[in-house]
């Protein structure tokens, strides 16, 4: 009896350790070529925080695989420097709460330096971003005196919701309803279906989405709503890893790879952006 229960125990550990190891290259399959959701961070190991959701500097493309225009940059500096590179997709509310515990390393994606500049332990700006307002090609809004009255969507804790907050206060005043979502996958499916008048945006995710749709489906206001500058936001008092990854981010300028990277989205105007060295 006592050498059926031994052979039924190994047969039962056995199933458990197949069904484990499984399990695990699933997970690995389903994260895609640089997920980053169990690594494990190290001296080799450069682990970026960014929003999926957030076109042209860092989002998921449709073979599932984390991409961008920043998450580019960061591959580079990591080439460089003989890092091992993950992109750790991250709940933007929660960003500060990562960097804090270590299990990213910096904030490299489409983010703002201005009104956070003692927050964080700042590279040097690179990229010079605008806010705009997108609406529906049909909507009849020419400029931002037409937004009165309509229902203005933007992303929370972005920097479209700060300007109308602050500085153009007095513009959202006007708007019948000023809503925040999650991202703006959401806001321009809910400008698509008339769910909202308007999206208040960055310049580069807007122009990625219009690239992406049949001309005239939207078109962005020629008005500027705000301007902002957009760096890589490390710890503070980590200054030793912010001066090797600007180092090389200036090597990077100085033989022409940052414009050359930027020339691959060249349709959401990143190379107009740049801020040169």
């Amino acid at each position: 009896m006592n050498k059926k229960i031994g052979i039924i125990f190994a047969l039962v550990l056995v199933a458990f350790l197949v069904m484990g190891t499984a399990s695990a290259g699933l997970f690995d399959f389903l994260g895609g070529d640089d997920a980053g959701d169990n690594a494990t961070n190290d001296e080799d190991t450069f682990i970026v925080g960014f929003d999926a959701e957030f076109p042209p500097y860092g989002y998921k493309d449709d073979s599932g695989n984390y991409v961008g225009f920043d998450l580019d940059l960061a591959k580079e500096v990591c080439e460089r420097n003989n890092w091992t590179f993950k992109a750790q997709p991250i709940d933007w509310d929660a960003k500060d709460a990562e960097l804090d515990s270590g299990s990213i390393d910096c904030i490299w994606n489409g983010f703002t330096i201005n009104g956070r500049e003692n927050d964080y332990t700042w590279s040097e700006p690179y990229i010079d971003n605008k806010q705009v307002v997108v609406v529906r090609g049909d909507s009849g809004i020419a400029n931002l005196d037409g937004l009165e009255g309509k229902i203005v969507e933007t992303q929370k804790d972005s920097s479209a919701l700060a300007a109308l907050q602050g500085d153009n206060k007095t513009l959202a005043d006007t708007f019948a309803e000023l809503t925040e979502v999650a991202d703006y996958n959401t806001a321009f499916m809910d400008l698509e279906s008339g769910a909202c008048d308007a999206v208040a945006i960055d310049v580069g995710v807007a122009l990625h989405q219009l690239a992406n749709k049949e001309n005239g489906t939207f078109v962005v206001l020629p008005d500027i709503i705000s301007s902002e500058q957009y760096g890589v936001g490390f710890k503070q008092g980590n200054t030793e890893l912010r001066d090797q990854v600007q180092e090389t981010l200036d090597e990077m300028f100085e033989d022409g790879t940052v414009a050359k990277i930027a020339m691959n989205y060249s349709d959401s105007g990143v190379p107009g952006s740049l801020i040169q060295k």
